[in-house]
């Protein structure tokens, strides 16, 4: 498993957009947490951090390894 903190979500639509965006990246099985009470994502898989942390920085989050 892989967290994140993913800073700047506030809402269910910005869940949505980090959990799409995090489900693109290669590498990943699933996506099975994205939380914007807590700014975390969880995933599975064997994506490379750098390419989770740049797919939520391209949809408009700061996201960095916790």
């Amino acid at each position: 498993m892989i967290e994140l903190k993913v800073e700047g979500m506030t809402c269910g639509h910005c869940e949505m957009a980090v959990r799409r965006a995090l489900g693109a990246v290669p590498g990943v099985t699933q996506v099975t947490k994205v939380d914007r009470h807590s700014q975390c994502a969880q995933v599975e898989g064997t994506a490379d951090p750098a390419a989770l942390i740049a797919a939520a920085t391209n949809e408009g989050y700061r996201a960095h390894l916790p």
